[in-house]
This record gives structure tokens, sequence and C-alpha cells, in this order.
């Protein structure tokens, strides 16, 4: 194979492969991104429009209360009458998708990068990232931490403080560390 029949760096990052994040085109993405995230902490409260020009794919009625950080903000649409609590971190290597009227708590973390368990690639900085999906209608309480390739189904409630390792269906309540279902919604609670 040629040089030039290569995918990109990002390319590869894209398609879910492993990539170097140093890259000059990534790191001017990531350097772009870093700059919105610092506009749009700095707007106002009482100015609703600069902080929707500043943030990228998002619904109609979507609300982020700032400090919001992301790796590059364009990997990431949010569905319309969505809120985010203060804190978010949506690093948005892979897709991110969060569907419409979702309730996020302060400091949740959708975190789509991966890392070669293996020493010598990961020293090497090679890295790569998985899609996350949030249904619509889930409520994920304060400091819940979403891995890698997870989707959580509509309706789904997760607890404060979670972490999903793994993906969830829709309609139930998910507690702990790791996140494990507890009841389905509609069921009495125990």
């Amino acid at each position: 194979m040629s040089d030039n029949a290569r995918p990109s760096q990002k390319e590869a990052m894209l398609s879910g492969e492993l990539y170097l994040a140093d890259d000059p085109e990534l790191a001017a993405e990531a350097l772009h991104a870093a700059v919105l995230s610092e506009r749009y902490n700095a707007t106002s409260a009482a100015d609703p429009e600069a902080r929707r020009a500043v943030l990228g794919e998002v619904g109609e009625g979507v609300e982020v209360r700032p400090p919001l950080r992301v790796d590059y903000g364009y990997q990431t649409t949010i569905g319309p009458r969505t809120f985010i609590n203060f804190g978010a971190v949506l690093l948005d290597v892979a897709r991110i998708t969060i569907g419409a009227d979702v309730q996020m708590g302060p400091n949740v973390q959708i975190l789509t990068p991966t890392h070669p368990v293996d020493p010598e690639p990961r020293r090497a900085k090679w890295e790569a990232a998985e899609p996350i999906t949030i249904g619509d209608n889930v409520w994920l309480g304060g400091g819940v931490i979403v891995c890698p390739g997870v989707t959580i189904g509509e309706n789904t409630v997760v607890g404060a403080g979670a972490v999903v390792t793994k993906d969830l269906p829709a309609n139930v309540v998910a507690v702990g560390n790791p996140a494990r279902v507890i009841r389905t919604i509609g069921e009495p609670e125990a």
C-alpha cells in the first residue's frame, strides 16, 4: 500500500481505527474546539443566543450550562429540549448522539476515547474511540460516567455517580459502578 492510499489520522479517527491524536490536522481541530469552549464558557447567562452560536449541532430549546468541555464539538448531536447541567465533559472523538428531552445532572462525562491495553502502542500515543448514543428522555444523574461504545435506551434513568460500561435497555433504572439495572420503569420499587 502506498503512502497516498493510507487514510489520514482524521479519517482513521472518524472510522473508529487507531490514530494519533497529535497529528497536526487533529491538533488544530482540538485547539479550535478548546477556543470555542472558552468562548462558550465565557458567555453571559443572559445571552442564550451567543451560547447557541458557539455550540455545534443542537435542537431547539437545548440548554447546556457552562462550563462545558469537548474534544472536537462537531462529533456531538444534541436533540431538542435537552438540558445539560454544569460541568459536562463530552469527549467526542467518536460520535456522541444525545436524544430529545434528555436531562443530565452536573459533572456528567460522556467519554468515547479508548486506548490500547498493550503498553507499547499506548506509549506511542495510539488511540481510538467508540460512539455513544443516549436515547430520548433519558435522565443521567449527577456525576454519571458513560464509557466508550455504550448505548442507553429511551426513558432510562441512571443514578448519580454510576459508571455505565455496557449498554442499558430502554425503560429501566440503573445504578452503581459498574451500572446495573435494578428495576424496570413502571414496576413497583422493592
